[in-house]
């Protein structure tokens, strides 16, 4: 059965970026629930339930037809949810080092740049999603929109970086100024996480 990671900080941890209040609610009540959903969805499939999720997600295709959409829509949450603790907390540094921030400066110029792209693309997301920065199948960087709980992992890129822009990601303490969740996101991102994930796709 699929397991609910503990938070890598305290609830607390990321205040006043993102709010403790909102951090257990999307913890505990949202990604919990994706667990429990997709846990549901594959009582009596133990070879899908005992899959790494990220070759679940890659997999779909053996998933039966008749709970792919509910297997495809929790499995995502859970993974996205996953893979969004790991590159949040105290926001040390500032930017990334290192091959990644080279590689950020030849594709978008500089980190500002990257920034303000990023931005505007996680602004485009119409209702609810996630924005991205993957290592493509070309193996190229590219800032990439996804709706819902559909997933990078599903269409073979490699997810490093990611914002959560559903709303009850941040709707407590900026209600519907998006564009003031993201500025505040920057603030607490673990760039040697990301650079992590960078390096191991070369």
């Amino acid at each position: 059965m699929f397991n609910l990671p503990d938070l890598p900080f305290e609830y607390s941890a990321l205040e006043p970026f993102i709010d403790e209040e909102t951090m257990r609610v999307h913890h505990d009540g949202h990604h919990a629930t994706y667990v429990k959903n997709l846990n549901e969805a594959l009582e009596g499939q133990t070879e899908l339930l005992n899959m790494d999720i990220k070759d679940l997600l890659k997999s779909l295709d053996q998933v039966p037809e008749d709970i792919r959409t509910k297997v495809k829509n929790n499995a995502g949450g859970h993974f996205h949810h996953s893979f969004l603790w790991t590159i949040l907390g105290s926001g040390e540094k500032e930017q990334p080092e290192g091959k990644l921030s080279e590689k950020i400066s030849s594709v978008y110029g500089d980190f500002e740049k990257f920034k303000e792209e990023f931005k505007n693309s996680a602004l485009k997301v119409f209702g609810s999603g996630y924005t991205w920065l993957v290592v493509n199948e070309k193996g190229n960087l590219e800032i990439t929109n996804t709706p819902n709980q559909d997933s990078p992992i599903s269409v073979g890129q490699i997810p490093i970086f990611t914002i959560d822009v559903w709303e009850h990601a941040y709707y407590l303490k900026y209600k519907n100024k998006r564009a003031d969740y993201i500025d505040a996101f920057w603030n607490v991102i673990n760039w040697e996480k990301v650079e992590e994930y960078f390096n191991q796709t070369s």
